[in-house]
């Protein structure tokens, strides 16, 4: 429909018709999702109706306004899905926008068809980052807050290349660091002490393979879960290899982690920088690892972030919080230190 003068301010009013989706998936419960997008568009006046959404303002809005409804409708038909996360990455800047077309226009894959007829995708944009990178290199760093999906789209990568026989084992570990509690207290055996930090392996684990299949898997080694430390001395042949929680590694354990690297393998490390548990006077074997390999060919970096966060919408509003005292934290010192120089 052509876009129609409105009065004397140049404002104009157009409808679309939006019925290739359901309004509820596109706009929400209670419109939720659309207040949202309002919130993008705070110089044009949306208003929803059925199968139809009328814009009124500015031509030159409106016309950039039905480029991003386009992509949330393409999105939401081709992922049957979209979070308000999406549609905050789908309104962004064009950079990301053109590469969020081109994922939709590649094939919807399915990672893993887990247990109980679940169907694993990636879900979010540095989600299908990773699932390419891991086609492309064997070293990757999957870095980001949490929330994000990591962890569970590593283990979905890795039962994926079990089950299609490009490795012949899968291996998790990750640093049995004690964030603000001490391990000598917890009751059991070692085992029973060093679990609870294994645990979202495991959770992940069982969305993938049914619990017998699982069973059978770690009895005879084809699953290994365990600390980084037991990771010392060994050689990873035709293995995927899994290092979670990696920003609580020292340096000494993550140079002995990625030196463990055999024929046929796949590396894949995630971590927060902004977590580290360790002592203060013990520094990040990650942080370390992510400026000496950053020039590295053959390792991947893939950077999420709160745009990619699937967990409560809070989780969300909660990394941009803290992100936000970084941020200011890092201008203040910034501006400290040119104050000190023209001093």
């Amino acid at each position: 429909m052509a876009v129609k003068p409105r009065n004397k301010r140049n404002l104009s009013e157009k409808t679309i018709e939006i019925s290739k989706v359901d309004p509820l998936d596109l706009f929400g419960v209670n419109d939720k999702k659309l207040k949202l997008i309002r919130s993008r568009f705070p110089e044009l006046k949306l208003v929803s109706r059925g199968g139809k959404i009328k814009a009124i303002g500015e031509a030159k809005d409106i016309a950039q306004f039905e480029v991003k409804l386009n992509l949330l409708i393409q999105h939401l038909t081709k992922f049957k899905e979209l979070s308000e996360n999406n549609i905050e990455r789908l309104l962004e800047a064009d950079k990301v926008t053109e590469d969020l077309k081109v994922q939709m226009q590649e094939k919807d894959e399915v990672l893993f068809y887990g247990n109980h007829g679940l169907l694993i995708k990636a879900r979010t944009f540095n989600q299908r980052k990773l699932v390419k990178s891991v086609d492309k290199h064997d070293m990757i760093f999957a870095l980001g807050p949490a929330g994000t999906g990591k962890t569970y789209t590593a283990v979905a990568l890795a039962a994926r290349a079990l089950k299609n026989k490009e490795v012949r084992k899968i291996i998790l570990c990750r640093p049995a660091v004690e964030a603000g509690e001490n391990l000598g207290f917890l009751p059991g055996d070692v085992k029973e002490k060093l679990d609870p930090y294994l645990q979202p392996l495991y959770d992940a684990l069982h969305d993938m393979f049914p619990a017998e299949k699982l069973n059978e898997y770690m009895e005879n080694g084809v699953v290994q879960i365990a600390p980084l430390a037991y990771m010392r001395g060994r050689t990873l042949d035709n293995a995927f290899v899994i290092l979670d929680e990696a920003q609580n590694a020292s340096r000494s354990q993550f140079k002995m982690f990625l030196t463990r690297m055999g024929k046929n393998a796949k590396f894949l490390v995630t971590g927060d920088a902004s977590q580290v548990d360790l002592p203060s006077n013990q520094p990040s074997g990650l942080l370390q690892a992510m400026q000496i390999l950053k020039n590295t060919k053959g390792i991947d970096f893939i950077h999420f972030d709160g745009r990619d966060v699937i967990r409560h919408a809070l989780v969300k509003k909660i990394i941009d919080a803290y992100d936000m005292i970084e941020k200011n934290k890092a201008k203040s010192k910034e501006d400290k230190e040119d104050k000190e120089e023209k001093e």
